[in-house]
Order: structure tokens, then C-alpha cells, then sequence
């Protein structure tokens, strides 16, 4: 196998006027204070209703789950070991996965690239983005997800540059661990076997390949166990967005999905990451590393411009593609100074906020408020307007988990069968009160509801109500059970 060539992307590391070792030194440097921001904010934050939907899984661990792969409950899980339930215990497994990720990518680079100074490119690249600059301070799927892809192409690395296949082995366990991760790790896995087909050196290790997808399926099995005992209920949940088409609407997702992608790259880094795909492309027929890095990248590519013909494309799906990205930017060789300043200063604009909030934004405005502020404080003042002998019912399921994250001492019922796959009680609330946002409109029969309480019931920022809530009266059903939380 012809090993990669120098190339434009390795000729030595520089960035921001520093050149070699002080370029390496400031890296290395930068690292560890943005894992140490990232552990502040982390820290700082309030919890979101998404992670403590995740961290309710994290106390009843199983191999699966309806929205998920098991990945995110277990990184919790662990950290909770280590510093309780608070909003540390929660993420702090994102700011060190991201440090140990981009130690992985810089190898990466530095294998497939064919020198340090790609690697050390790619890892500044990824690290500037706001989709690793905020989103390793938080607990969701994705940072799993792309800490496993960085060890992947750690993998693929290894395998080019020595030559020895047993490293298929190694690519299908981290395949597997970013599947059970998230599902969409199966596009990079996709992309890296149309890579083995389409490389002849590659394809003459066709027993260990086997071998690797052997591995990976040994590591998704209890994944796959668990949804065939519960129906194929997870993979019909996720799987279940293929099939919408909405032609007429195409513009407009496409349009928010390359939105989302400057948003979360930031906009020269979205733009170095176009031309690093561009770059490889063209030179796929005759370099095997490049044809890696654009299979990679291609195969998720068109998966979601696929289906942004038939429905909108999360903001952070694309997401699976963005370390494979970091290396294609980084082996083109463009200058990646002004990139990176812009991605850090706003990546550091928003920790601030986040932080210390020197900015009296309002509850409109303020987006990291609106999703952590005040949730124990609307926690708070709903358990105490509700008699004793009353139960709260939340029909939503995010309300539901941030309430009982807040407070696990009561219960607290929930109509969403998406608490059957999480074996929790049935049980019938002898008084109820259902709570819901104010603007929202019950989707429980009118024979249930009483009248509503006239008091409203708010989120809090500085003084001020951001969200507000409402409790409608129930009268159910003496057959009516509802599944119990936490």
C-alpha cells in the first residue's frame, strides 16, 4: 500500500504567527484551557431537559432505548460516579472525551496526512467550532459519537501507515462504540466500506474486513438484542424519517440545513470544510487517503440532502462528519488562522455568557437561558401550590424528566409511552393535575379536564417570567393508568 506523501496540508504547523515548536506549544496550551472552560461551563450550567431525560436513563441502565443507543446514559452514569447528580457529574465525561478526541484526531492527521502538522490542523480546526466548543460541555449523543469517529480515523491511520490489517479489528469495535452511540455513526460506516471496495490494496484484506465487521457487530449486539425484544422499536423511530417526501419544501430545508452547518462550524470553517471535500474529490482517483476522507464525508452528505427533500435535518446530525471534514480542510493547506480566531472568540463570546452572563440579554435573546434557567425555582413553586394528596401529570416528556430531576423525593406521572421502554410503574393518580405551557392546548379527552387554575406558573430570569406554565384539574378514568417518574 503506498503510504501518504507529504503534502500541502503537512508542510510544517503555523498559526497565528507562531511557527514549530511555539506553534505546537500554544496548541497543546489552547487545549487544555478550552477542556478547562468546557468543564466551567459545564459546571456552570444549569441542567437542560434533554439531560436530565439522559440522566434519568443514566439510573435505569439498559442496553437500549427509544431515541437512542445506550452511550449517553453510560458516559453519566459514570460521571455521576465520580461527582454526584449535579450538572459536573452529568457532562464531565464531554470536556475530557473531547480532549482525548482531539489527541486521537491529531494522530489521525498526522498518519493519513503524512506529517504532525496536518494533525495538529485538523484537531485546531474541529476544537474551533461551536459544535465542539459548546457541545463538549454538554450531555448529549454526539459527543460520544464524535470522540469514537476521531478513534476510528485514529484507526484508519494506523492501518495506512503500517500496513497491517489487524487494525480492521480495531475500526469495527470504534464503529460499533459510535453506533452505540448514536445511529447515524452508520454513514461513516458506510463510507468506509465503499472506501475498502473501491481501493484495491484495501480490498485484498478481505478476511480481516470481516473480521472488523464481525467486531463491530459483536459491539452492537446488545443494542440490536434490545431492539429486536421491544419490536425494532428504536430503529422504526429513527428509521421512520426516510420515508416522508415533501419536495415543494426542499429549499427551504436545504437551506436550513447549510444554515445550521455555518452556525455550528462557523462560517470560514464551514467554508474550509466545503473546499476540503472539493480537494479531495478530485484527487480520489489516485489517492487512497483522499478517497478515505471523501467517502467519509460523501455518503452522510447525501443522506442528508436526501432527506431534506421529504423533512427538516437537525441542526446537529450532521455533525458525524465533521472529524473526517477537519482532516479533508486541513490536508488542502489553506491558511486556518483567521478561521480558527473567529471560531474561538465566539466559541469564548458564548462560555462567557454562559458563565457570567455579563450580557442583561432578554429571555428572548438569551438561548442558553431559555434552556437552563430556572427550572428548579418553576419546580419549586409548583410543588408547593399543589395540595399533599394531589399528583402532578406532565404529558410532555422533557417537562416531565427536568421536573423530576429537580425533584426525584416526588412523584410525578407522565402519559407518553415512551416510559414503557423504560420499565417504569403503571399506576392511577387518585387526584391529578396536569401540567403544560401556557400557550399550549391539552391532548387529553375534554371529559378529564376541570377548570384551570387561573395562576400561572414561570420560569425566572432576573425578575422577570421567561416561560410561563399552567395546571388544569383531571378527573380520570378509574381504569386510567399512567406510567410513574422518576
Amino acid at each position: 500500500m503506498r503510504l501518504p506523501q507529504p503534502s500541502s496540508g503537512a508542510d510544517g504547523f503555523s498559526v497565528f504567527g507562531l511557527d514549530n515548536k511555539r506553534a505546537v506549544t500554544f496548541f497543546w496550551v489552547l487545549l487544555v484551557g478550552l477542556t478547562l472552560l468546557r468543564l466551567a461551563l459545564a459546571a456552570r450550567l444549569g441542567v437542560t431537559p434533554d439531560e436530565a431525560y439522559y440522566w434519568l436513563w443514566s439510573q435505569h441502565l439498559q442496553s437500549g432505548y427509544l431515541d437512542h443507543p445506550p452511550m449517553v446514559a453510560l458516559w453519566i452514569r459514570l460521571g455521576t460516579m465520580l461527582f454526584g447528580n449535579g450538572p459536573l457529574g452529568i457532562r464531565f465525561l464531554g470536556p475530557v472525551s473531547a480532549l482525548l478526541g482531539s489527541l486521537a484526531l491529531y494522530r489521525a492527521g498526522r498518519d493519513l496526512l503524512g506529517s504532525p502538522a496536518a494533525g495538529y490542523r485538523a484537531a485546531l480546526l474541529l476544537n474551533s467550532t461551536l459544535m465542539l466548543g459548546l457541545g463538549a460541555a454538554t450531555a448529549t449523543p454526539d459527543t460520544p459519537l464524535v470522540f469514537f469517529l476521531a478513534l476510528v480515523l485514529w484507526s484508519l491511520g494506523r492501518l495506512i501507515r503500517t500496513g497491517q490489517p489487524i487494525w480492521w479489528l480495531a475500526i469495527g469495535v470504534f464503529l460499533g462504540l459510535a453506533f452505540d452511540s448514536k445511529y447515524t455513526a452508520v454513514l461513516p460506516g458506510l463510507g468506509c466500506g465503499l472506501w475498502a471496495l473501491a481501493t484495491p490494496s484495501i480490498r485484498r484484506h478481505w478476511g480481516w474486513i470481516l473480521g472488523g465487521i464481525l467486531s463491530g457487530l459483536l459491539t452492537i449486539a446488545p443494542v440490536l438484542l434490545w431492539n429486536a425484544a421491544h419490536h425494532w422499536a428504536s430503529f422504526a423511530k429513527q428509521g421512520g424519517r426516510a420515508g416522508d417526501w415533501h419536495p415543494l419544501r426542499a429549499l427551504n430545508f436545504l437551506a436550513e440545513l447549510a444554515g445550521g452547518q455555518i452556525g455550528l462550524a462557523t462560517p470560514i470553517i464551514f467554508i474550509l470544510f466545503c473546499l476540503g471535500l472539493v480537494w479531495c474529490l478530485r484527487r480520489a482517483g489516485d489517492d487512497s487517503v483522499a478517497r478515505l476522507l471523501a467517502c467519509l464525508c460523501v455518503v452522510p452528505v447525501a443522506v442528508f440532502v436526501q432527506h431534506a427533500f421529504g423533512g427538516r435535518v437537525q441542526a446537529n446530525w450532521p455533525v458525524v462528519l465533521y472529524p473526517a471534514a477537519s482532516l479533508a480542510a486541513a490536508a488542502t493547506g489553506r491558511r486556518i488562522g483567521l478561521a480558527c480566531a473567529l471560531g474561538l472568540i465566539l466559541t469564548g463570546l458564548v462560555t462567557i455568557q454562559g458563565i457570567f452572563s455579563p450580557l442583561r440579554l432578554s429571555a428572548h435573546h438569551d438561548v442558553i437561558a431559555r434552556q437552563t434557567a430556572d427550572w428548579s425555582g418553576l419546580t419549586h413553586r409548583l410543588r408547593e401550590a399543589l395540595p399533599d394528596d394531589v399528583s402532578l401529570v406532565a404529558g410532555d416528556y422533557a417537562l416531565a424528566t427536568i421536573i423530576a430531576y429537580h425533584d426525584p423525593a416526588h412523584a410525578l406521572f407522565s402519559y407518553d409511552k415512551r416510559w414503557a421502554y423504560l420499565g417504569r410503574a403503571l399506576q392511577h393518580p387518585e387526584r391529578a393535575m396536569l401540567v403544560l405551557r401556557d400557550t399550549e392546548q391539552p391532548d387529553l379527552p375534554a371529559s378529564w379536564l376541570g377548570a384551570q387554575d387561573q395562576r400561572r406558573f414561570c420560569r425566572m430570569l432576573r425578575n422577570a417570567p421567561m416561560v410561563c406554565y399552567k395546571l388544569i384539574p383531571l378527573t380520570l378514568p378509574a381504569d386510567m393508568q399512567m406510567y410513574r417518574l422518576p
